[in-house]
């Protein structure tokens, strides 16, 4: 039995592609069907570790909601920008060198018979597949070398859902146009519109939705209200930068949004704690404020050596260690303690040489091979702010290049970096308010928030049901059904 596939379109990048794909794996999951979601091509640096590697975090998610075992073949191709014009590309999960020095355009004849064999096997060992495109399908300036959109859809016979933004505007407009770039056959996959973050009364939008039927002959089978806090984790390296807090403020965290971040997803479980404000921060304005109680974080990143020389072109290398001086909490995460350390080596051409910041008596050498693993320790003894973490066992992953060790001529001085976790997961200067670690992950674990916030947050699993749950109620009674029965929408 081959599986019916249902695929979620955009009419642009951010247009909700990611979490709908998300709820329909938990609804169809709901049914008491195997399901197994699926993205052809993914570009971001938000990874996780599986079992044979990496794939994009939208897809371990969207297999969780699933109930599936997230696996490469879920997201075969993964690009993680570098810089605008570089990207490294992972393909079944490993990092192959040749893809990553070959023409955007010359890799889709390379790579598109392992996405079609990927897809192949999913859609033979599951009762529904539901795909994700990329960006929109209508850029008619890649189409010829196109391997996630419209070659996935007709690749699969896939009932198509086309999603537009209306809350930037021009939604029927975006719409159309979008179906009118399509071929015919193409055309006749999609199956049904739909109007995401709409804020108002519905039925202003008439008679706009029927006049885009007789156009197209397609549906918009669901309105769906902007929904500000359904807390999955934004996808492709967009974030909310509002600020937000749950109650009374008592601590603000301060996350540093280089160009080149990475596994900001990590960061989702802070929105919820109660009392803590999470900000993102580009300029040292931002830190100016900041108590000694507050945290700042340096995130992982795709290009440590370049995402410190921006710190320092924008003066933060001088306010994060201001931050510190005054006995203000930092935390590093794998390229944020990178950065914290004395020096980054280089031999390899693999990111970069140049100084840190030096808030950790630490030194990065990088090597060729990449760790890609998934982790569980235990915190040996901490001091300073970070001391609750004492004791706690944690789990997480590792997605780097790159090994630290302690500082050999500042150790011998007395200036010795403290390992808080095994084989150099976690440093801690002697001062013990900057804290290095290359476990991502940490605000994930329920033991991590408990011990540093007393608190809990949502679970993964409840984020899904509500996910399902939402789009059980907006979407038109009958749709989500139809689309796995070959038939049309009513």
């Amino acid at each position: 039995m081959r599986a019916r596939a249902v695929m979620v379109l955009g009419t642009t990048s951010g247009a909700g592609k990611s979490w709908l794909t998300t709820a329909l794996c938990r609804y169809y999951a709901n049914q008491g069907l195997k399901v197994a979601p699926f993205k052809a091509q993914n570009m971001s640096n938000n990874a996780r570790v599986v079992t044979e590697g990496e794939i994009g975090s939208a897809q371990y998610f969207q297999a969780l909601a699933a109930r599936a075992t997230p696996e490469v073949r879920m997201n075969p191709l993964l690009l993680k920008p570098e810089k605008d014009t570089q990207s490294q590309v992972i393909l079944m999960g490993q990092v192959s060198a040749e893809l990553s020095r070959m023409a955007w355009r010359g890799r889709s004849a390379s790579v598109w018979p392992v996405i079609a064999q990927a897809l192949d096997e999913l859609m033979a060992d599951n009762d529904v597949v539901v795909i994700e495109g990329a960006g929109s399908p209508a850029e008619i300036n890649l189409k010829d070398s196109d391997i996630v959109n419209m070659r996935v859809a007709l690749h699969a016979s896939a009932a198509c859902l086309l999603v537009t933004d209306i809350d930037r505007g021009g939604a029927f407009a975006h719409l159309y146009g979008t179906w009118m770039m399509l071929d015919a056959a193409e055309r006749q996959l999609i199956r049904g519109f739909v109007l995401n973050k709409f804020r108002g009364d519905a039925s202003l939008l008439a008679p706009g939705p029927q006049m885009l039927q007789d156009l197209t002959g397609v549906p918009t089978v669901a309105t769906l209200p902007m929904w500000w806090q359904h807390g999955l984790p934004e996808e492709d390296g967009v974030f909310d930068d509002r600020s937000r807090a749950t109650g009374v403020v008592s601590k603000t965290i301060a996350v540093i949004a280089y160009p080149r971040i990475s596994n900001l997803d990590e960061f989702q479980p802070l929105k919820n704690v109660p009392g803590v404000r999470l900000v993102w921060v580009r300029s040292p304005a931002e830190l100016a404020g900041l108590a000694p109680d507050d945290w700042v974080i340096l995130p992982g990143s795709k290009h440590t050596s370049g995402d410190l020389d921006w710190l320092r072109v924008q003066g933060l290398d001088r306010a994060i260690a201001t931050h510190a001086g005054r006995g203000g909490a930092v935390l590093g995460i794998c390229g944020g303690l990178q950065m914290l350390g004395e020096a980054l080596i280089d031999t390899h051409g693999i990111d970069g040489n140049g100084p840190g910041l030096g808030l950790l008596p630490v030194v990065t050498q990088f090597e060729e091979g990449k760790t890609v693993r998934q982790r569980q320790a235990c915190f040996s003894a901490v001091s300073g702010p970070w001391s609750a973490l004492s004791g706690v066992a944690v789990q997480g992953y590792e997605i780097h290049h790159g090994q630290t060790a302690p500082h050999s001529a500042m150790a011998a001085a007395g200036d010795l970096a403290h390992a808080v976790l095994p084989e150099g997961l976690a440093w801690q200067n002697g001062a013990g308010h900057v804290l290095g670690v290359y476990l991502h992950g940490l605000f994930e674990d329920p033991a991590v928030l408990q011990a540093l916030f007393g608190a809990s947050t949502p679970t993964l699993d409840s984020v899904f049901e509500g996910l399902a749950g939402y789009i059980g109620r907006h979407f038109e009674p009958g749709v989500l059904d139809a689309l796995i029965r070959a038939e049309e929408c009513p």
